[in-house]
């Protein structure tokens, strides 16, 4: 019988925080990191429309779930909202669909795409439906957002299936137009968790604030907040002022990417520093998705002389990036490290020659 495998990787998002729901149609700049998720599906004895899921992080444990059910609240949902997705463009076998994955979970930097991604590309190629990388993202971004119920935009999605190492991708969420920029050599993206994990699906927080980016959007009367610019800011102050700061936070972190790949192609790495640290404070002061661990570790990258740092993914919990020179990385987590003990290194993404390097040793 047949069987195919397929990986997706996780992302980090460099900069464009929180402006890719619906409501909001903004700009992102994300990357891939070298973590990925593998699937393999394997066509089985059995009744049409069945999926058996293995995870090697559950040995042991097996769960065969059909198409036509509901979400189950766990990790199976993200798979099973995927074959539903390919199942809508061709009949399914019954399925077994085996999971492994590198990518650290709860950390903020898109987990749960990584294993939709990669199931769709699985079931692609099993089926041999040719689907490109953008119609993969659509229906990873389908499975996540409509079956198992998570309000996302489509950025983490589009970053595992359009990305690639080594790249910017900056991405028009509300066209989808989208472009690869080389990101700048001798930098590393650090990338630290807090300690604290954050799970989106079942968090309130974030739902929370995807209902106040709709309230804004609607009070002002526009089809996306990030039509908005620098001009209409006077504006805000007709709304209640939560909502007021949330749409501050869009509209500027909107603006905020578009004068960050303006910086790349001038290679000017103090301004990108200087405004990855402005959309940490944006999201801490007018989102309000920050924590006190992240804004600790934030906080000790500035008083080591590295500015380009801010929290990473939906907020609440999870990691920090920043933006490192190659020579210094060892010396930055020695000091980042000390002052949070709790705070564990995911990764030193070296950007220029796509490799990771070896996580220095704590002191």
């Amino acid at each position: 019988m047949r069987q195919f495998t397929a990986e997706a990787p996780a992302r980090a998002n460099i900069i464009g925080e929180h402006t890719d729901y619906a409501t909001n149609g903004g700009h992102v700049l994300p990357t891939p990191l070298p973590f990925t998720t593998t699937v393999t599906v394997k066509e089985i004895d059995g009744k049409a429309g069945t999926v058996t899921l293995t995870s090697a992080s559950y040995p042991g444990e097996a769960f065969t779930r059909t198409i036509d059910e509901p979400a189950a609240a766990n990790w199976t949902d993200y798979v099973l909202g995927s074959v539903r997705a390919v199942a809508k463009l061709a009949g399914l076998p019954p399925l077994k669909a085996e999971v492994s994955s590198r990518v650290p979970v709860g950390s903020g930097i898109s987990s749960s795409a990584a294993l939709c991604v990669g199931t769709v590309r699985a079931l692609n190629g099993l089926l041999g439906l040719g689907l490109d990388d953008v119609r993969v993202a659509l229906m990873a971004h389908e499975a996540e957002h409509d079956y198992v119920g998570v309000p996302c935009g489509k950025m983490d999605q589009f970053a595992s299936s359009v990305g690639r190492p080594g790249k910017a991708l900056l991405l028009n969420t509300r066209t989808l137009g989208w472009r690869l920029y080389p990101l700048p050599p001798g930098f590393a993206l650090m990338l630290v968790d807090c300690g604290t994990k954050h799970d989106l699906a079942k968090g309130g927080g974030y739902k929370q604030r995807v209902a106040e980016c709709r309230e804004a959007r609607d009070r002002l009367g526009v089809a996306t907040l990030c039509e908005l610019g620098y001009y209409d800011l006077p504006r805000l102050s007709l709304l209640p002022d939560v909502v007021a700061r949330r749409a501050r936070h869009v509209i500027t972190e909107n603006l905020r990417v578009l004068e960050y790949v303006d910086a790349l192609e001038k290679a000017d790495t103090e301004k990108q520093a200087e405004l990855i640290a402005a959309s940490h404070i944006s999201q801490r002061d007018d989102f309000q998705c920050s924590i006190p661990e992240t804004d600790a570790l934030v906080e000790s990258s500035w008083r080591f002389g590295v500015r380009g740092a801010r929290i990473v993914g939906g907020g609440f919990g999870g990691a920090i990036i920043a933006l490192v020179p190659d020579d210094r990385t060892d010396a930055w987590w020695r000091f980042v490290s000390k002052e949070n003990p709790s705070s564990r290194l995911i990764s030193t993404y070296a950007l220029h020659d796509r490799k990771s390097i070896k996580e220095p040793q704590r002191r």
